[in-house]
């Protein structure tokens, strides 16, 4: 499958098999539990219902996110290219779309990612086009395009990377993703039922709590 299309804009976290004391440097030990996994609402998509129980064993977690020296130390060793810097192989990408489906302009397959357009009046949820925009030249190198790198900020998380490229760094690395059960338990932070990571309380002006958004939204 390519996964030119489904970009990991937000950098992840690996995990490796369980265990209490000592864990590996950098990481930390998620005791297991049980929770309501699923959306509460209708603003989930339809993969997120119905909503059930679900029991995760322990298992330890990075600290922090996959940062961009990190993933130059892996690029390095084994001279992997992410999806973003490789051309669109239409034939794989078409079959993918529903039939019939035009092939888009030589352009468009050439290497590139999506990158966040902040908005300046309330657009619809619904078009994400409305801010993210198609970036010839877009890579972990080059997270906004062609003129941007990650000079001085190797620290940051690195972002303009695939499910494949994770996959990848973290076969490399020894460990392997975590399951969605296992990230949303952790990201829950104990909390059985919240909406947020810090509970169900809605942040709509600053301090904000994170950056999930960016831009105005109905």
């Amino acid at each position: 499958m390519d996964h030119r299309f489904t970009f990991m804009l937000l950098a992840w976290t690996f995990l490796v098999g369980c265990g209490p004391e000592p864990g590996p440097e950098g990481m930390v030990y998620i005791p297991g539990g049980t929770f309501s996994m699923g959306a509460t609402n209708d603003e989930g998509s339809a993969d997120e219902y119905p909503r059930h129980r679900v029991e995760v064993g322990g298992f330890w977690m990075d600290e922090t996110e996959v940062t961009n020296r990190q993933f130059l130390a892996f690029v390095e060793a084994t001279g992997y290219r992410t999806v973003a810097e490789r051309p669109v192989d239409w034939d794989s990408l078409s079959a993918q779309l529903p039939p019939g489906t035009a092939k888009p302009p030589d352009s468009l397959l050439l290497p590139g990612a999506l990158v966040f357009q902040p908005t300046t009046q309330p657009v619809s949820l619904d078009d994400p086009s409305k801010w993210w925009r198609w970036t010839t030249g877009a890579d972990w190198r080059h997270p906004e395009g062609p003129g941007s790198s990650i000079d001085g900020r190797l620290d940051y998380p690195v972002v303009q990377v695939a499910w494949e490229d994770a996959q990848a760094y973290a076969s490399w690395a020894g460990k392997r993703l975590p399951t969605e059960a296992e990230w949303a338990w952790a990201a829950r932070g104990g909390l059985d039922d919240p909406v947020y990571p810090w509970g169900n309380a809605s942040v709509n002006e600053a301090p904000y709590r994170a950056n999930f958004w960016q831009g105005l939204f109905p």
